[in-house]
């Protein structure tokens, strides 16, 4: 690729080399981002073969198979190479033409390819056959030499998945168990799902530990964190009718309280004879009070006031020197 963009000006050059790089870096990460980036090195240099190829990858990422197929069959034709065979043939499969992908496992392109492309048009074909709903046929496919292998390989761990699958598809769930196994011996990068075929083969069910913690943080406590509140208010115990109806109410005392201040204060709760009687020996109380306490300003104003008044001792004195002189005379 190196050499091809080498003959494009150097900035042109750079920025190519830029969108092809996300392009490779995103491809299995964001298929959407990626394709996005093809198409800008498109533009920038569509007579650059590696652009065509890239554009064509990014394309089946994202199932425009159509497309793919169009930039696959350019990039070809710039390069000579059978490589990109096997995927041109599995474009076919996925614009609904399995016939024809069956048809280029038969062409002389095929004996060009190296073992893993050999491999590659194999599970092609294979897949095709399964299209067409020969299920039988795509066991018979896939058995070869490389997967009789115990040899590993890049692609080792893809041929075996898939004739378990194949072998699955038949209602050979043993052998089939037996080669997700085998699959999942060999991937050792991950690419396939053999542990969760080979679980779901067995019966396990796997349960996601972190539910509860995810509940927790949302606010919303866990089922096992529940049990104890739940113990705790079953334990309390719960008064009866009697005791309720024997509890005092507070509200209850305070208006008896009140009723009777009422009472006291208003005088149509108490009979009419009752009411007169108390009027009337409240009148003589203030008019005896009204009368001793006059009794009293008015001796205090004989005392003081009154003219030629005097006290009881000075009268006394007097009558005793009338009586003297008249002894004298």
């Amino acid at each position: 690729m190196r050499q091809e963009l080498m003959s494009l000006p150097k900035t042109l050059a750079e920025d190519v080399a830029k969108n092809l790089v996300m392009v490779a870096k995103l491809l299995d990460e964001d298929p959407e981002q990626a394709y996005a980036y093809s198409r800008i090195a498109l533009r920038l240099a569509s007579r650059v073969a590696a652009v065509r190829e890239a554009a064509g990858f990014a394309s089946y990422a994202t199932g425009k198979y159509a497309e793919a197929l169009a930039e696959f069959r350019t990039a070809r034709r710039m390069t000579g190479s059978a490589e990109l065979w096997p995927v041109m043939a599995d474009c076919e499969r996925g614009m609904g033409r399995p016939e024809r992908a069956l048809a280029m496992a038969g062409e002389p392109e095929v004996q060009k390819l190296d073992r893993a492309g050999q491999v590659e048009m194999r599970l092609v074909a294979a897949g095709a056959r399964r299209d067409m709903g020969q299920a039988d046929a795509a066991v018979v496919t896939l058995q070869s030499s490389e997967l009789a292998s115990s040899a590993v390989h890049p692609w080792t761990a893809r041929l075996r998945y898939a004739y378990a699958d194949a072998l699955l598809a038949v209602d050979r769930a043993d052998e089939a168990r037996e080669w997700f196994a085998k699959a999942l011996e060999a991937d050792q990068g991950g690419t396939t799902d053999a542990s969760d075929r080979l679980a779901e083969l067995d019966g396990v069910e796997f349960v996601d530990v972190l539910e509860g913690e995810d509940a927790e943080v949302a606010g919303e406590p866990a089922e096992r964190d529940r049990e104890p509140y739940e113990a705790a208010e079953r334990d309390v115990p719960e008064r009866d009718g009697a005791e309720r109806d024997a509890a005092p109410d507070v509200d209850d005392e305070r208006g008896d309280v009140s009723g009777e201040r009422d009472a006291d204060l208003d005088p149509e709760s108490v009979p009419a004879g009752e009411v007169e009687a108390e009027s009337a020996d409240r009148g003589t109380d203030a008019d005896a009070d009204a009368d001793a306490e006059a009794g009293v300003d008015g001796d205090v104003v004989a005392g003081e006031d009154a003219p030629g008044a005097g006290s009881t001792e000075a009268r006394g004195v007097d009558e005793e020197a009338a009586e003297r002189r008249s002894d004298d005379a």
